[in-house]
């Protein structure tokens, strides 16, 4: 089962969420936690972990040929993110816009862009007890999260079975869309403000478009207002949880801790948004 934590806006809590779910969930059963927030990962910090396994991953560009190109145009005409370019005589490639779709490779007659492998981050494997935990980390200048989740994704489905927990990118941008679009159920985690309220409303359009299951995760509960669950009330839209605003939890979280084990509202919580999943599941398969 995969099940993806995700938000309209970061700083919510969504790493805080997998964690500690995560953590709770594997003292019973076969737990990964993946770290799909490519560009910033930070769920390794609140684990102990050890490095079991580290590859660098790649993605296909192409590279022109200059004694074999005939300027024919027809990379430049086929891509259609610009990545190419005909400039006089010569052909320019621009990397950080290449969504290596092949295209200009294949199509080209005279077989001048061949396709090279070109870092764009690393992948790493950790066991915290046990929990499996995979951690990916895009290279600096790199613009391209989706490339770097997909392998990460991959490499999850080729080497783990049980419950998958994906601790997704901040947002409804299509890192996001990438992280979630094959999970089985979906947590989304807001904040009772404005804004919490604002950006949970373009994640539930999202998540509803793509078709998928999910509920709500009220996360610093007791701040704001009631406005979230009005909105969820009226939308029909399951409330699986809400952990409360506390001193104590800011304070855990500060120290880079697990949550659970010292506070038992939390523990709670967990328990609840658990048996909501598990139950979900089971109804799917009958």
């Amino acid at each position: 089962m995969k099940i993806a934590i995700a938000s309209g806006k970061g700083g919510t809590g969504k790493t805080t969420l997998s964690t500690n779910l995560a953590s709770y969930l594997a003292e019973s059963d076969n737990v990964v936690l993946v770290d799909l927030d490519v560009e910033e990962p930070n769920s390794g910090l609140f684990l102990e972990r050890k490095l079991i396994h580290s590859e660098e991953k790649f993605k296909m560009i192409p590279e022109w040929i200059k004694d074999k190109c005939t300027l024919c145009g027809e990379c430049q005409k086929n891509c259609n993110y610009h990545a190419v370019i005909q400039l006089g005589t010569m052909i320019l490639v621009f990397p950080e816009l290449c969504h290596s779709c092949y295209a200009c490779s294949e199509l080209c007659p005279v077989n001048a862009l061949p396709m090279k492998e070109k870092k764009i981050g690393d992948l790493s494997h950790y066991k915290a007890g046990n929990l499996d935990f995979i951690e990916s980390k895009l290279m600096i200048g790199e613009e391209q999260a989706v490339p770097l989740i997909k392998q990460t994704i991959k490499y999850t489905d080729s080497n783990f079975e049980g419950i998958k927990i994906f601790d997704s990118p901040p947002g409804t941008s299509c890192p996001v869309i990438e992280a979630v679009k094959d999970a089985d159920f979906i947590i989304l985690v807001t904040e009772p403000t404005p804004f919490g309220l604002n950006d949970l409303k373009l994640a539930v359009e999202t998540v509803r478009e793509l078709n998928k299951k999910f509920g709500v995760v009220i996360n610093r509960f007791g701040i704001g207002n009631n406005d979230v669950i009005e909105y969820c009330n009226n939308e029909n839209i399951p409330i699986l949880a809400k952990i409360p605003n506390s001193r104590k939890i800011a304070e855990l979280y500060s120290k880079g801790e697990l949550l659970y084990n010292s506070i038992p509202e939390v523990k709670e919580e967990l328990i609840k948004i658990k048996d909501f999943i598990f139950s979900t599941a089971e109804e799917g398969v009958k």
